[in-house]
């Protein structure tokens, strides 16, 4: 892969670097899709099943669908994007990991400063006083076909963005001021089609910042940033932090 010099002449010297992550980093760890051929869940439409509504009208199939999808991650692990990310982290004191996905690989590769968009699944949360379990109580739950708070009783439910639902206020505005102030801002194995997310690139853009987006193909944001690296996150992200690094030595 190679890279322009003056990706690294805006790199070495930078002080505030935002990445925006999305599925992509994320299928390079094998986690698969809900559309797998012959897929336990291809008789279900998602889109109906991973809504607020299910969650109150079959609770039960709702469960059975989140502690399928928490099950498929059981044996996934943070690949080299990942880590990639987490020296990068390590490297710039204003850092800002903003991410589409709700799957805690961020997490437990090892980042510290994370926006998560969408939640977290591997969280729990009431659906009604907002608790959120802590790790002996989500030990508790996990026989039960319809957990419930164990403040209040209400339904329970995975802390994530559900379909219909807006995203969680404060980390959204967090991401757009770190779009906004950043001095170079990474797009990472996302399509840039889904709003909000797909505008914070150009809110940097607008701000000065250099855009560098790392995806397996071209995206509506290809034309509009300043380098375009096509390929997997897992083996650009190592050569960009191994070229950094001889340089801040």
């Amino acid at each position: 892969m190679k890279f322009t010099e003056k990706l690294f002449r805006r790199l070495v010297p930078a002080y505030q670097i935002t990445v925006l992550t999305g599925a992509g980093i994320s299928a390079e760890s094998g986690i698969p899709t809900f559309r797998d051929k012959d897929g336990l869940w291809n008789k279900h439409d998602v889109q109906k099943l991973a809504t607020h509504q299910a969650l109150q009208n079959d609770p039960e199939l709702f469960w059975e669908f989140y502690k399928w999808r928490r099950d498929i991650l059981k044996n996934v692990k943070p690949n080299l994007g990942h880590y990639a990310i987490v020296d990068l982290e390590s490297r710039y004191e204003g850092f800002t990991l903003i991410t589409q996905n709700v799957d805690n690989l961020h997490w437990e590769a090892g980042n510290k400063r994370v926006l998560e968009l969408h939640g977290n699944i591997k969280r729990t949360r009431c659906d009604s006083c907002q608790y959120v379990l802590n790790a002996d109580e989500e030990q508790t739950i996990k026989t039960l076909s319809i957990p419930r708070c164990p403040k209040c009783n209400e339904l329970l439910r995975p802390d994530v963005v559900l379909f219909g639902e807006s995203l969680p206020k404060k980390a959204l505005a967090d991401a757009q001021e770190a779009a906004a102030t950043c001095e170079l801002f990474f797009s990472i194995g996302t399509s840039a089609l889904v709003e909000p997310a797909a505008s914070l690139p150009y809110i940097a853009k607008a701000n000065g910042a250099y855009i560098v987006e790392i995806n397996i193909d071209r995206t509506p944001l290809s034309d509009h940033a300043d380098e375009v690296l096509i390929g997997k996150a897992g083996e650009i992200l190592p050569q960009i932090v191994m070229i950094l690094e001889r340089f801040q030595k």
